[in-house]
């Protein structure tokens, strides 16, 4: 007897079908081929203490079981669910007429029940994309598989949970009216929950208000940032609230965000109301001890890394020269080119990294490098300084848009009990900026902010007069800025102008952009 069960391998942030092909004769014999990984091999033993426990046994029967497509590498517990009712199929202790309408996937426990799996969002959309009636994992992931619209996602309990719905029963035997029903979610529901404001507000900042106009400009335009300080001036509290004030996310950009964090397994444990759909930019801030790996992605079974799961939101990466060097020089080509291809001998997967890269550090090893008070000078050497400021390339800095020094707050600005701007304040003009940006590139499925704009876009938007144009030879010859810099001071004077409506890039936009390249590059490493 020959049964076709239908489940999906995550490959990279989507999902592929995966065929399950049971033939089933007496005896006593179990195999399983089709480039299954450890756990799957090992899913036997599971399935069958599971059966048992629940009455299901598939005695005297040889399975010879094959998953489809062979040249894909199926990993993890998640097949456990389909291989078993499969093999219950079988065994005829299932009816079949069902099996062709669903996609099934799902981890088993030796009493039955199911376990979260990872991927249930992409696992959900290539079900819906190859005409699936429905789909059937466990019940902690409906909720998320459930935001695909147009597809029935049953979350189930246990296995034989998942028997009474193939076999057309009754949730409960001893109450027929208690039947399945799908797992439903309200999708405009969670984005109006997404706009309460934060916690996290910008008028907790006092003072720092050049470094809040830089803020505001990075966020306007997506541009990366890099703050330099002394300790305790309120670098980490700024970039911590950067969030506040970012245009919320689209539902395209909600649904690529979370299958990143599923394909992760990072969706139920995310400290949310809901843990069907990121609605919320992400803030990753990795720790300076982080891996190369940790950071790009990757590993023997290639996962996401910080830089994938900072997709569409924020990367914050504090004290920035605690950081190795080789970890921060990955960081250049997805800077570039927002997106990693992380290629192993056995597999080839590309994640998306668009995101926004916030930096901060210290001037130098003590913090009081260039510092004017005599309570904190600084004490080290310029050799020291110079090595400081060396772990961080030339390279990397130059893809940094906007480079701002930021000072000690004075006494009277910390005393000032008057709130500062709020973050719906500077927001309102941040989305008045994006709003500009959007009817820009309305033609552009890869372009939604200034930061992304390509050379080819440079040139269309960002013209400049004569005036405009000798200023910024002048500035480029003075400073020795790179053709990449060239870019970014455009951009990032595109991004000023239109905060400020205007259709043209004006003297002071460009006057202003450029201030933001003025970080002294002497000690930095080439």
């Amino acid at each position: 007897m020959l049964i076709k069960i239908y489940s999906a391998a995550p490959v990279g942030i989507d999902a592929v079908p995966v065929t399950i092909e049971v033939h089933s004769v007496p005896g006593f014999d179990f195999t399983l081929v089709g480039l299954p990984d450890v756990a799957v091999k090992e899913s036997h033993e599971r399935i069958i203490a599971a059966l048992t426990v629940n009455g299901l046994e598939t005695l005297r029967r040889t399975f010879t079981i094959n998953m489809a497509p062979a040249d894909i590498k199926k990993e993890g517990a998640a097949y456990d669910l389909p291989l078993a009712i499969g093999m219950l199929a079988g065994a005829e202790k299932l009816k079949t007429k069902h099996l062709s309408d669903y996609m099934i996937m799902g981890e088993l426990s030796l009493d039955g029940s199911l376990q979260p799996i990872r991927g249930a969002l992409p696992i959900a959309l290539c079900a819906k994309k190859e005409g699936f009636k429905g789909l059937i994992l466990p019940a902690a992931n409906a909720e998320e598989a459930a935001v695909v619209d147009g597809l029935n996602v049953y979350g189930l309990k246990d296995i034989m949970e998942v028997v009474h719905l193939l076999n057309d029963e009754p949730k409960n035997e001893l109450n027929p009216e208690d039947t399945f029903e799908p797992a439903r979610v309200d999708t405009q529901a969670l984005f109006a929950e997404s706009a309460f404001p934060s916690d996290l507000d910008f008028s907790d900042v006092r003072g720092q208000y050049k470094v809040r106009r830089a803020v505001e400009i990075a966020a306007a335009g997506g541009h990366n940032m890099i703050m330099v300080g002394p300790p305790g001036a309120g670098k980490s509290m700024i970039a911590k609230r950067i969030p506040s004030i970012l245009p919320p996310l689209t539902l395209d950009e909600a649904l690529e965000t979370t299958k990143i964090h599923s394909v992760a397994g990072l969706t139920n444990k995310r400290n949310m109301a809901s843990s069907s759909l990121i609605v919320q930019r992400p803030f990753r801030s990795p720790h300076h001890t982080i891996t190369d790996v940790a950071l790009v992605g990757g590993g023997t079974n290639p996962h996401p890394g910080e830089i994938s799961l900072a997709h569409n939101g924020v990367l914050f990466l504090d004290e920035l020269p605690e950081y190795k060097r080789s970890v921060l020089e990955v960081l250049r080509q997805p800077l570039e080119d927002r997106h990693i291809t992380v290629a192993r001998a056995k597999d080839t997967v590309d994640y998306p990294a668009s995101f926004m890269l916030v930096a901060a550090m210290n001037p130098c090893p003590c913090g009081h490098y260039g510092e004017n008070n005599p309570a904190h000078p600084c004490t080290c050497t310029p050799a020291q300084v110079h090595r400081y400021l060396a772990k961080i390339s030339g390279p990397l800095l130059d893809r940094i848009d906007i480079q701002c020094d930021i000072e000690a707050v004075p006494y009277d600005q910390l005393r000032d009990m008057q709130p500062a701007e709020s973050s719906a304040i500077m927001r309102e003009r941040v989305l008045k900026a994006r709003a500009v940006q959007n009817e820009r590139f309305r033609q552009s499925k890869l372009v939604h902010c200034n930061a992304m704009m390509n050379s080819k876009m440079v040139r269309q938007y960002c013209a400049l007069d004569d005036e405009c144009d000798k200023l910024l030879e002048f500035t480029m010859t003075k400073l020795g800025l790179s053709a990449r810099a060239y870019d970014r001071i455009l951009k990032v004077a595109r991004t000023i102008a239109d905060l400020e409506g205007a259709l043209d890039i004006q003297k002071k936009h460009l006057l202003e952009s450029i201030s933001y390249r003025s970080l002294d590059r002497s000690s930095w490493a080439g």
